[in-house]
C-alpha cells in the first residue's frame, strides 16, 4: 500500500518543480525529501521526475500518475473528516419510527427541524409504523428511535421508554352530527355512535388508550369502520361513517365536513413516548435526545417510565 506521506511529498514537488522550495513548504531538509521521492519511485517502478542541476520536470509517467495521487490524498482527507464527524456524532444515518398520529404533533415537527438544522450531514430516515411494532423495531435495530403511544408490557427492560408528556383526546365529528353544535361532548354521548379506530390487529397505542377509557367509564364501544392512518380515519368521519377520538394535534388536520370538540372527561388523554435501546445508545441517538430535551425545557423533564 502506498505511503500517503510520500504521495504528499510527490504532490508538493510536482507543484513547485523545485526540490528546495518543496522542502521549505514541507518543513524538511532537501536531502530527506530527495530520498523519500527516490524511495517512492523505487516502490512504483518508474521515475516521477527528470532532474538536472537546473531543472525538475515530470516524466510522462509522473504526469499520468499525478491526478491519481492527488485523488488518493483527497479521499484520505475526506475519510479523516468523516471519521472525526462520526466520532463526534455529527454525521451518519438515524432512523426514526413513529406512529401516524404523532406526525401531526408540534413536538415531532419541531424536533426534526431542529435536529436537521444542527446536524445537516446526518441522513434522517423516517418510518411510519404502528405503536405495537415500534418496540420490536427498536430492539432489533431496524430503527434507532421510536415515537409511540403504547406503554410497554410490564417487566420489559430491553428498551428504555421516556415520557414526553400526555396529549388530550378530542372528538372528531362529521359537521352534521348532532353533537357538532356543542362546546364539548361526553364519552357517554359518543358511545351512541360507531367509533372509528385503527384496525384491531394493527397494534395501535391510540386504540388501547381509547378502549381503556371506555372500560373505565363502563361504556360499550360500538366499533365502526377502521382506517390504517389518522388521515383515513378523519376521511371516514367526514363521510359520516361514525365518530372518532383522536389526539389534540389532529386538529391541525383541517378537513371540510369535520369538526373537533373537546371532551368533558379530564382523564381522556394519550401518551407521547420515545423509545430507545436500553444499552449502547449511539452518539446520534444521544444528539437527537438532546434536541428533544431542549425543546421540552419548561415542561416536565424526560423521565424513564417504571
Amino acid at each position: 500500500m502506498l505511503d500517503l506521506r510520500k504521495l504528499r511529498y510527490f504532490l508538493t514537488v510536482a507543484e513547485e518543480l523545485h526540490f528546495g522550495r518543496a522542502a521549505q513548504r514541507l518543513h524538511l531538509a532537501q536531502p530527506p525529501l530527495t530520498r523519500q521521492i527516490s524511495a517512492l519511485e523505487t516502490e512504483l517502478g518508474f521515475r516521477l521526475f527528470d532532474r538536472t542541476s537546473r531543472t525538475v520536470t515530470l516524466t510522462a509517467q509522473g504526469r499520468h500518475f499525478l491526478p491519481y495521487a492527488r485523488a488518493a490524498l483527497e479521499h484520505a482527507r475526506l475519510a479523516q473528516d468523516i471519521a472525526a464527524k462520526l466520532a463526534a456524532g455529527a454525521t451518519g444515518q438515524l432512523v426514526v419510527g413513529y406512529a401516524s398520529s404523532i406526525a401531526l404533533s408540534e413536538l415531532f415537527s419541531q424536533t426534526l427541524q431542529a435536529f436537521a438544522q444542527r446536524f445537516p450531514e446526518v441522513q434522517l430516515t423516517l418510518v411510519e409504523s404502528a405503536s405495537g411494532s415500534l418496540h420490536t423495531h427498536v430492539l432489533d435495530g431496524r430503527i434507532d428511535i421510536g415515537m409511540s403511544r403504547l406503554l410497554p408490557e410490564p417487566g420489559q427492560t430491553d428498551v428504555e421508554v421516556l415520557s414526553l408528556g400526555q396529549e388530550p383526546l378530542v372528538a372528531a365529528l362529521c359537521s352534521d352530527n348532532p353533537l357538532a353544535g356543542q362546546d364539548e361532548v361526553t364519552l357517554a354521548q359518543l358511545s351512541e355512535f360507531p367509533l372509528i379506530l385503527f384496525p384491531s390487529d394493527y397494534g395501535s397505542g391510540l386504540n388501547g388508550s381509547i378502549e381503556q377509557l371506555y372500560r373505565r367509564h363502563g361504556l360499550a364501544l360500538r366499533p365502526g369502520p377502521a382506517g390504517r392512518q389518522i388521515t383515513s380515519i378523519i376521511a371516514l368521519v367526514a363521510a359520516g361513517q361514525g365518530v372518532s377520538l383522536v389526539p389534540q394535534c389532529t386538529r391541525t388536520l383541517a378537513r371540510q365536513g369535520v369538526v373537533y370538540r373537546p371532551l368533558a372527561d379530564p382523564e381522556a388523554w394519550v401518551h407521547l413516548l420515545i423509545l430507545t435501546r436500553a444499552q449502547s445508545r449511539s452518539l446520534l441517538v444521544e444528539a437527537f435526545m438532546g434536541v428533544v430535551g431542549e425543546l421540552l425545557q419548561g415542561r416536565p423533564a424526560l423521565a424513564p417510565l417504571a
